[in-house]
């Protein structure tokens, strides 16, 4: 294999993984959420909380005002049980998910496919040089 097609595989491979990267999991407190300063800790990694409002996206205004929703985009409200404090926990739809999964399918289906031809394609120059071989050794006859 020459240095073209090495050069054409790290190319195929770059454009193929590189969407992938972008499905990497966040940890659901980045550090730089309120929660994470010195001395506070969120009610609801001490106690029990009840969820008052289920996930949901956030709005432009609540991702440019809370740390809570610049991590997945995704806002619940929750109330803690012996504190009685209300307070937002950042969350991870269904949607989301279903769509990232949807994502790296897609990629992954491409991937075979793309493989799939390259196999194909070497397999016919292969078989082109085998064929000359061939002819070259009768026609020496």
């Amino acid at each position: 294999m020459g240095p073209r097609w090495r050069l054409a595989l790290g190319a195929l491979l770059g454009f193929v993984l590189a969407p992938l990267r972008s499905a990497e999991v966040v940890p659901e407190s980045d550090g730089k959420g309120p929660a994470s300063l010195p001395g506070t800790t969120p009610c609801w990694r001490m106690e029990d909380f009840v969820v008052t409002t289920q996930c949901a996206p956030c709005t432009t205004f609540q991702i440019k005002t809370m740390l809570e929703c610049g991590v997945t985009g995704f806002v619940e409200q929750i109330n803690c049980g012996a504190s009685k404090k209300g307070e937002f926990k950042s969350c991870r739809s269904v949607e989301m998910e279903t769509r990232i999964f949807w994502k790296f399918e897609g990629a992954m289906l491409g991937a075979a496919a793309v493989f799939a031809l390259l196999v194909v394609c070497r397999q016919r120059v292969l078989d082109g040089k085998a064929l000359e071989k061939v002819r070259k050794q009768i026609e020496s006859i």
